[in-house]
């Protein structure tokens, strides 16, 4: 199981009151939201590694290099040289650390990479499985993952934890008419405001969809488009020229990285160590994590 760490606090933070709070006074809603989501997660889905991927760089600039606009209006402030700060409520902030050093202490691998995002990390440990792998996201650009020939299914928590879907290549059929395969062509084409990814103008859901099913990929649709002897509607030719540029870039800027080295990665899910339960009964005391922590301990096989 590959947690989109960031798409899941951010959750938490949102969805448990801010008025939760530690000893001290310090909101721990997004620590502890976060406790009850993995506690959930695992005792539903009954993974046996679990692994939070990280946001090393929530917006990499090699990929703000080719679209200047990438998550542009997420920015809180610019950082010359390095990782924008992301727009992000304080008591949430505040939180962040107290979120990796509670996921190590239930021993938890967080695993991120250097100007990457959390997608690249989940793209790479999906892709290198040797086992079926569940990714939980809220982030449908990973719906690029889905792939049943090697067990690989999104476990999407957009609609909230109480109605996920498990998305499958089935489900993206039905949903949008097209294979996962697809998805980053389709995704490019449509667009995503939320990502500052402008799409081609006027090409929707069902054109991109229809497009690919006519022509296979982004690569065929533009050769059509090019070639003035190809039966394709003269207002969806002039779409897909008017943003050849567009075109040109956003297939990488969009497509998940699917070959980082990130060493070796133990992420078996055992029974902590009485050490080990010693310092997460520090941590829980310290921080208010109560009822939280001990349904994460409990999910995690720790009786």
């Amino acid at each position: 199981m590959l947690l989109d760490t960031a798409s899941l606090y951010f959750r938490a933070f949102y969805g448990v009151p801010d008025t939760v709070r530690s000893p001290d006074g310090t909101p721990v809603n997004a620590v502890r939201g976060l406790l009850d989501i993995i506690a959930r997660l695992v005792a539903e889905f009954e993974p046996t590694e679990l692994v939070a991927c990280w946001d090393d760089a929530w917006r990499p600039q090699w990929r703000v290099a080719l679209i200047p606009s990438y998550k542009a209006h997420r920015v809180a402030r610019e950082v010359p040289g390095g990782t924008d700060i992301e727009e992000t409520p304080e008591n949430l902030v505040v939180q962040i650390p107290v979120i990796r050093e509670v996921l190590g202490a239930f021993g938890i691998p967080i695993v991120g990479a250097a100007d990457h995002e959390a997608d690249d990390v989940i793209g790479t440990l999906a892709s290198t499985a040797s086992t079926p792998v569940d990714v939980v996201t809220g982030d449908r650009d990973l719906f690029q993952l889905a792939d049943d020939a090697s067990g690989v299914r999104v476990i999407y928590t957009a609609r909230g934890m109480s109605n996920l879907e498990i998305v499958t290549d089935d489900v993206l059929r039905a949903k949008y008419g097209i294979s996962p395969a697809q998805y980053a062509d389709f995704a490019v084409m449509r667009g995503d405001a939320s990502d500052g990814l402008p799409g081609v103008a006027g090409v929707g859901e069902k054109t991109a969809a229809n497009l690919l099913n006519e022509y296979g990929d982004l690569d065929g649709i533009i050769e059509v488009a090019a070639d003035p002897d190809e039966p394709l509607s003269p207002t969806v030719r002039n779409r897909i020229l008017g943003a050849a540029d567009y075109l040109a870039v956003a297939p990488k800027v969009v497509e998940v990285v699917r070959d980082l080295d990130l060493g070796e990665v133990d992420a078996r899910i055992r029974p902590l160590t009485p050490e080990q339960r010693a310092a997460v009964g520090v941590l829980s005391e310290r921080w208010g994590l109560g009822g939280s922590a001990d349904r994460a301990l409990h999910a995690l096989g720790n009786d």
